[in-house]
C-alpha cells in the first residue's frame, strides 16, 4: 500500500543542498540596478561566484546593466541619430545616448566575463584548471585508480 506523500517542510536538507544566503543589494545602487542585483545575485551565489569581496564589482555590473536598459529606452524614444547642418551639407550624428550605451555595453561585457556571464566565460570558470599531466599515471602506479 502506498503511504502519504511526504510534506516538504518535514524534510531536512542534506548539507550539500543547503543554500547560501544572497547578500542584499548595496544601498548606493540605483533602483534599476537593485532590480538587476535581485534578479542575478541568487544565481551568482548558487554558482559560488559572488563572494563578499566581489560584491562591489558585481554592483558595478548591475549599474552597467541598468544603464543599458535605460539608455535603450531613451534610444527607442529619441532615435539613434540626429541631423545637423554643416558647411558640407546635412550630416547624421550619433546621439549621446547611443555612445553612452556603447560604453555601458563594453563595461557590461568586461565585468560579465569576470562572473562567467557568457557561455564561453561560464565554461572557463567551471573548469577547475589544467590539472596535472601525471595524475592518471601516478594513480595507476599507486594503485589508487
Amino acid at each position: 500500500m502506498k503511504g502519504q506523500n511526504p510534506k516538504l517542510g518535514n524534510i531536512i536538507p542534506m548539507r550539500g543542498d543547503a543554500q547560501k544566503p544572497v547578500p542584499p543589494a548595496p544601498d548606493l545602487l540605483s533602483d534599476g540596478a537593485k532590480k538587476v542585483w535581485e534578479r542575478l545575485a541568487p544565481e551568482m551565489v548558487r554558482k559560488e561566484r559572488l563572494e563578499a569581496i566581489y560584491e562591489d564589482i558585481f554592483a558595478q555590473f548591475c549599474e552597467a546593466a541598468n544603464d543599458v536598459i535605460e539608455l535603450s529606452s531613451i534610444i527607442a524614444m529619441e532615435g539613434r541619430t540626429y541631423t545637423v547642418q554643416t558647411r558640407n551639407g546635412l550630416q547624421q550624428k550619433k546621439t549621446a545616448a547611443w555612445q553612452a550605451r556603447l560604453d555601458a555595453l563594453a563595461t557590461l561585457k568586461t565585468l560579465g566575463g569576470l562572473f562567467g556571464m557568457s557561455p564561453v566565460d561560464d565554461k572557463r570558470l567551471a573548469n577547475p584548471g589544467q590539472g596535472d599531466m601525471f595524475d592518471n599515471l601516478t594513480a595507476m602506479l599507486d594503485g589508487t585508480d
